[in-house]
């Protein structure tokens, strides 16, 4: 990834809490608990796993800047989901912390010298090493990927 790359990257990632709320600010609080299936997530819990993985991604990040090769946490979200009861949880509150643990890790990530983009975590999950550009990758699409879960589960909602 040359640096040009990163810095897009870097950006996107950036962009994505503004793009949740003004999705959120779009989406009908009456449908936050509708699934378009017992298998998929409704809005709550989708927003309720956003602040679990922000605070993952945050720890995972710093890992591999701070000590580079360690291994970090590996978790399930579908068994987080249920064992945490996602939506007994407060969305208010998973939203306050998605806010700031990503402007956190942006605050870090776009003030990184060059020589921390090479370094990784060991994910025991994966059972190999992951960059710090890959981590970047991943999250960087996360937010939105969950945007586009949120609009069709209002074009569900809507149908129905």
């Amino acid at each position: 990834m040359t640096p040009e790359e990163r810095t897009n990257y870097i950006e996107h990632y950036g962009r994505g809490w503004s793009e949740l709320m003004e999705q959120l600010a779009h989406t009908p609080r009456e449908m936050w608990q509708f699934k378009p299936s017992p298998a998929d997530w409704s809005v709550h819990e989708m927003v309720v796993h956003m602040a679990d993985s922000e605070t993952n991604s945050y720890l995972r990040c710093r890992k591999a800047v701070a000590q580079s090769g360690s291994a970090i946490m590996g978790y399930d979200q579908d068994v987080w989901s249920i064992a945490l009861d996602y939506h007994q949880r407060e969305v208010e509150d998973a939203l306050a912390l998605i806010r700031l643990v990503r402007k956190m890790t942006y605050d870090l990530i776009r003030t990184l010298p060059e020589a921390a983009w090479t370094h990784t975590y060991f994910h025991p999950e994966l059972q190999e090493q992951v960059p710090l550009e890959a981590w970047l990758m991943t999250y960087a699409a996360h937010i939105p990927g969950h945007i586009q879960q949120i609009r069709g589960n209002i074009e569900d909602w809507q149908a129905r």
